[in-house]
């Protein structure tokens, strides 16, 4: 199998919490961790890891209180978040690690990157807010989402949660993320830390991205050193996705590069 399918995986237990991950791909090559963004699992990523597991050995977690992970009674922080998935990387023996990181993902990927008991040797970040101020020009969107609204727009994203989760409640989900999203404190956005961020990392954008602005993937890309930026034309906060061609050849030029 060379997919993300909730089948073969396993749970993670921490603080009372079920972390679900799945292992494909070559267990004696490299480390690659996917990391999917909010409301989302690590299905997500099927359309991309087909071509990368001859060459990776390729986990998949899917964050607390999504997918096939339950939530707890903590806050849902992108900090509580890196902390559950170093601790599982640790539980298995994981060292050094490349992260993908899609949206949510991406900022937990560059929370990692800064600072970890994990050595992460490479970094891809996709439509990846890193600064709270990016977050707050969004807020008024935020604050307007209900689970009912969730589910009208996405009902894909509901009918999986609704599936896969074991402790399945949408209306605190969606409280959760919104709270995760608007985070002002330490627990929240790297901000201007992630100049301390010194792994090669590809910084992916869509141009239409409307939660991710062109000035803000300049910005994050002048703090970071040693950083790719690819800015991919017709796609939008999926740019994965809407343009994958481009996307892969980019990416395996990244990951290949010495």
């Amino acid at each position: 199998m060379n997919k993300f399918d909730h089948q073969k995986g396993r749970h993670f237990n921490i603080d009372e919490v079920k972390i679900y991950y799945e292992e494909i791909g070559n267990p004696d090559k490299p480390v690659l961790i996917f990391l999917h963004g909010g409301f989302g699992n690590m299905e997500d990523f099927n359309s991309v890891v087909p071509l990368l597991v001859d060459d990776f050995r390729i986990i998949g977690i899917d964050s607390r209180g999504q997918g096939k992970s339950s939530l707890g009674a903590d806050n849902l922080t992108y900090e509580r978040i890196q902390l559950d998935i170093e601790a599982l990387l640790q539980s298995l023996n994981i060292n050094d690690i490349t992260i993908i990181g899609f949206s949510d993902g991406g900022t937990i990927a560059y929370r990692m990157a800064i600072e970890s008991s994990i050595k992460i040797k490479k970094l891809v970040a996709i439509g990846t807010t890193w600064n709270i101020k990016d977050s707050l020009s969004t807020e008024e969107i935020f604050l307007k989402i209900t689970a009912d609204s969730w589910k009208a727009k996405f009902p894909e994203s509901f009918d999986s949660y609704q599936r896969l989760n074991p402790e399945p409640d949408f209306e605190k989900l969606t409280k959760s993320m919104i709270a995760l999203w608007l985070d002002r404190t330490a627990t929240g956005f790297p901000n201007e830390n992630v100049s301390k961020i010194n792994c090669p990392t590809l910084i992916v954008r869509g141009d239409k991205d409307h939660l991710f602005s062109m000035e803000s993937v300049c910005e994050v890309a002048g703090l970071i050193d040693n950083s790719v930026l690819l800015n991919i034309p017709f796609a939008g906060h999926l740019a994965y996705e809407d343009q994958l061609e481009i996307f892969i050849k980019t990416l395996k030029q990244f990951l290949n590069e010495q």
